[in-house]
C-alpha cells in the first residue's frame, strides 16, 4: 500500500490537464493512474476518417505528454473505496489518498446494440470511435463511390456526440470533389429531434445537409445490425416500428457511458445506469464525499460532453481544491460550457460554443457569428488547437 496527496484516476486529456494545473499551482505530490502506453488525441479521429488527416497525428507515447513534476502508475483501476479513501488497482496493488480526482472517461458498449460487435469484423463496417478502427472508416469512405452509407449518433451520453457527424461532411464533400455524390446514399441517424439542438446550430447543419442530399432521421437510432447481409435496423428512440435499411458501408457509433468498475462504487448517482459520479455540477466536488472530485466524461455535470468542457473544468476544480488544501471552502463555480467544433466540408468548420441550457455562449461575446460556417474555425480546429493540446492544455497551462 502506498499514500498520495492527490491520485488522478485517468490520464486523457482531463486527468493530465488537471494534474498539470495542480502542480503548476503549487500542490505537491500529484499521481495519475493510467495503464495505456498511448495518449490519443480523439478529436482528430474525425478529421483521420475523413481523409484530411494521419493517424500518426492523434497519438502520442503516454510519457511523453505526462506534465513535469506530476507522478505516473501504470496500471488499471479495478475499484475505488471512498470510505477508506483507498484507490484497488488490477495487480492488487492498493493506493490510500488525501483526494481523488476520478476522470477515466467513458466506454464504448457495442454489445449494446446487438449484432454490431460481430459486424465490425465485416469488411463494411467501422467507426471513428475507436482508433483501431479509424483506418478502416477511413478506408471505406474513401474508396466508396456508389450505393449507401449509413451514419449513427447514439442516444444518451456521449463524448462528443456531435463529433458522429463530422466524418459524413467531410466525406460529401470528398465525394462532391471526385463527382459521385449523386450516386451515393447518405443516411444519418441522429436521436434528437433535431440535427444538433440549438436553433442557429442547426440552421447551419441543415443547410449543408440539404447542400450535400443526406437524408437526415431525427428521433430515431440503430437497433441491430445484420453484418452478414449488410442490413441495420433502425427506429425511433424509445419505442416504434423499425425499418430495415441495406448498406455499403456503416459507420456506427456505440451506446456510452462510465467504466463498469466505476458503476460498482458508491460514487454515482443512485439509480443512474450510467454510472457517472454524482457531483456538485458548478463546484465538481462529490456530493456526499468531501475529498472525491470529478470532471470531464465521466462526471455527472449538466453540460454535453466534450473535450471543449474541460477547459474551464479544470480551472474550476484546480482552484477549489487548492482552496479546500488551504482550508477554505471552494469558491469557483463552473458555468456549464462546451464547444463542439462541426466539420461541415474539408475546408470550413461551425465552431458551437453553448452551455448546458443549450445556449449559445461565445467565447468572444462581440463575434456572436462564431457558430457559422467559416474557413478560420477550420484552421483552428484543424491546425492549431491540436499544437495547443499537445504542448499546453496537457501541460495544465490552458
Amino acid at each position: 500500500m502506498t499514500h498520495h496527496r492527490i491520485v488522478v484516476i485517468g490520464g486523457g486529456n482531463s486527468g493530465l490537464s488537471i494534474a498539470g494545473r495542480l502542480h503548476r499551482n503549487g500542490v505537491d505530490d500529484v499521481v495519475v493512474v493510467e495503464p495505456r502506453e498511448q495518449h490519443r488525441f480523439q478529436p482528430l479521429f474525425s478529421h483521420v476518417a475523413g481523409g484530411v488527416a494521419r493517424t500518426s497525428m492523434a497519438i502520442r507515447s503516454q510519457a511523453s505528454v505526462m506534465p513535469e513534476g506530476v507522478g505516473w502508475i501504470q496500471e488499471a483501476v479495478v475499484d475505488l473505496e471512498p470510505d477508506s479513501g483507498t484507490v484497488v488497482l488490477e495487480s492488487g496493488r492498493r493506493v490510500t489518498y488525501d483526494h481523488v480526482i476520478v476522470c477515466p472517461g467513458m466506454q464504448l458498449e457495442w454489445d449494446r446494440v446487438p449484432g454490431l460487435t460481430a459486424a465490425l469484423r465485416t469488411p463494411s463496417v467501422a467507426s471513428h470511435y475507436e482508433f483501431e478502427l479509424v483506418p478502416k472508416a477511413s478506408r471505406l469512405l474513401r474508396d466508396l463511390r456508389r450505393g449507401t452509407v449509413v451514419f449513427t449518433q447514439p442516444p444518451g451520453p456521449a463524448k462528443c456526440a456531435g463529433a458522429s457527424q463530422k466524418p459524413m461532411y467531410l466525406a460529401c464533400d470528398y465525394w462532391r470533389a471526385k463527382g459521385v455524390l449523386s450516386d451515393i446514399r447518405v443516411v444519418m441517424i441522429v436521436p434528437d429531434p433535431t440535427v444538433f439542438g440549438i436553433p442557429e446550430i442547426d440552421r447551419e447543419l441543415e443547410r449543408k445537409i440539404a447542400e450535400y442530399g443526406i437524408e437526415l432521421r431525427c428521433g430515431a437510432e440503430l437497433r441491430s445490425v445484420d453484418g452478414e447481409n449488410r442490413m441495420a435496423e433502425i427506429g425511433p428512440v424509445g419505442g416504434g416500428p423499425s425499418e430495415r435499411l441495406h448498406y455499403d458501408v456503416l459507420n456506427a457509433v456505440p451506446p456510452q457511458s462510465a467504466p463498469d468498475w466505476l458503476k460498482s462504487t458508491s460514487l454515482p448517482v443512485a439509480g443512474d445506469s450510467g454510472g457517472f459520479v454524482e457531483v456538485d455540477p458548478e463546484t465538481l466536488r462529490h456530493v456526499r464525499y468531501d475529498n472525491v472530485w470529478a470532471l470531464g466524461d465521466a462526471a455527472a455535470t449538466r453540460n454535453s460532453k466534450s473535450g471543449g468542457a474541460l477547459r474551464k473544468q479544470t480551472k474550476v476544480l484546480a482552484e477549489n481544491l487548492v482552496a479546500v488544501l488551504d482550508g477554505k471552502e471552494p469558491a469557483s463555480r463552473y458555468d456549464g460550457y462546451t464547444v463542439c467544433p462541426i466539420t461541415v466540408s474539408r475546408s470550413t468548420v461551425v465552431f458551437a460554443e453553448f452551455d448546458d441550457q443549450y445556449r449559445l455562449k461565445p467565447t468572444i461575446p462581440f463575434w456572436k457569428s462564431l457558430s457559422r460556417e467559416r474557413r478560420l474555425s477550420w484552421i483552428f480546429d484543424r491546425h492549431i488547437l491540436p499544437w495547443v493540446y499537445w504542448h499546453m492544455i496537457l501541460k495544465g497551462r490552458a
